[in-house]
């Protein structure tokens, strides 16, 4: 695929990277595999060469290739060694370096023994797990990347926005392809909630059937290669389960932004028939679990969000939620249906909250609850997500608890059909579209 086709550029993941050259720093990037850090790496590299480093200063390595596929650590030195040119400053990329045991040794073998600049991707969150920072203590910046953005699914899918007029003299946004064809801004957003972010399906078009040949190609690596595999190379046999797995995944990918604790995963798996009953198969352990659940998230499927009391000023034990890293994953997995649209639309902001670089927590006030208390350096928001606000009972209900919260900083509802009304006594209310493209 890279070979073969000019790179679409994901600026907001490569500035990041950018900035960070020739610092000491290794640049780390992660992500669910197959969401773009392989061609972050090439689109690094295209920058590097574009402005004048020689294609002799740059090693690249991709250990999902066979070639490296039965490298040792110290062949993983001596081969980097072997190429390091005297005098010259080197840049190493190092794609899926987890595949690699006792990669860190090497890599801080690089840094200690080369005048190098290293970058290197993982489709696991081991990668960045308390062994290497002992390696590499307070050495290492992590970039982190997610499946596409409404924005970038436009872009990437070559679809253009224009405003238009009507013949009363009004604006609206519509959309166009490289064909010319136009459509509603509505129809596009719905193409995203049906097929995700994953870039790879710009390959094959939006075709339902090519994309979820796709889809299942990345759900089938990372149960394989980044849960079942990884877990015998460290010698753990916690996640032996391939049924179990999947189980728990449907279960988390059915659930997502509900309440839900992972000690009441098991029981409710056999309520539901999800699993033999208890007294024959006997319902795995809470600990059980937490590891199944822990391996989800450290290979970037699924994201926990925790609880923060508002009033209390403290984030609370009790019951988080889910989302997960793509909604078309999602679809793959469970099939087409609308019931649960609003969590569908809390997932896709939650995605995009983490894009711009917020903590996301959620917001209980009194015994009523915010989506998300978003926060960075500059600023706090709180966030409401809902389909509509043009019925009022909906209306009341979403600006209850953000009228509960005494403090100045900004409120907003993000809804699909806002109606008329731009604000209600201070709480914005937004089209949820043009905030996901940052239309003002």
């Amino acid at each position: 695929m890279i070979a073969t086709h000019k790179l679409k550029r994901r600026d907001l993941y490569l500035n990041k990277i950018i900035a960070f050259k020739d610092t000491e720093p290794v640049k780390v990037i992660t992500g669910i595999r197959r969401c773009g850090k392989s061609s972050l790496l090439k689109l690094m590299i295209s920058h590097l060469k574009e402005t004048g480093i020689e294609e002799d200063q740059i090693i690249e390595m991709n250990f999902e290739s066979y070639a490296f596929n039965k490298m040792t650590a110290d062949d993983f030195y001596n081969y980097v060694k072997e190429r390091v040119i005297d005098q010259k400053r080197m840049y190493l990329f190092f794609d899926e370096l987890q595949r690699i045991e006792h990669w860190e040794d090497a890599v801080n073998s690089f840094r200690v023994d080369f005048n190098c600049d290293i970058y290197i991707t993982g489709s696991n969150a081991y990668l960045l797990s308390s062994e290497y920072s002992t390696y590499l203590s307070g050495r290492c910046v992590e970039i982190k990347v997610l499946p596409l953005s409404f924005n970038e699914f436009l872009y990437f899918h070559d679809f253009e926005i224009k405003e238009t007029r009507s013949a009363l003299g009004n604006t609206r946004m519509q959309v166009f392809d490289s064909f010319g064809q136009q459509y509603e801004l509505r129809e596009v957003f719905d193409a995203y909630l049906r097929f995700g972010g994953m870039p790879g399906i710009t390959d094959v078009g939006l075709d339902q059937e090519k994309a979820w040949s796709i889809l299942e190609g990345i759900y089938s690596t990372v149960v394989v290669r980044d849960i079942l595999e990884r877990e015998k190379r460290r010698g753990q046999r916690q996640i032996t389960d391939p049924i179990l797995l999947r189980k728990i995944i449907l279960f988390l990918a059915d659930n997502i932004g509900n309440n839900v604790s992972v000690s009441s995963i098991g029981n409710i798996l056999v309520n539901e028939g999800l699993m033999e009953d208890g007294k024959r198969k006997g319902i795995p352990s809470t600990h059980t679990i937490q590891a199944y659940v822990n391996a989800l998230l450290e290979s970037y499927f699924f994201y926990e969000i925790k609880r923060f009391d508002i009033k209390g000023k403290e984030y609370l034990r009790t019951l988080g939620k889910y989302y997960i890293v793509d909604i078309g994953l999602r679809n793959y997995l469970l099939g087409l249906r609308n019931r649960d649209s609003g969590h569908i639309l809390e997932n896709v902001v939650y995605l995009e909250l983490l894009r711009r670089g917020y903590d996301v927590a959620i917001g209980k006030v009194n015994n009523l609850e915010v989506d998300f208390i978003a926060t960075n350096a500059d600023e706090k928001l709180y966030i409401q997500v809902t389909e509509s606000m043009t019925s009022e009972d909906v209306r009341k209900r979403e600006l209850a608890p953000l009228q509960k919260i005494n403090d100045n900083y900004e409120k907003i509802v993000l809804s699909l059909d806002p109606g008329l009304d731009t604000s209600y006594e201070g709480i914005k209310s937004i089209p949820l579209i043009h905030w996901l493209l940052h239309v003002k």
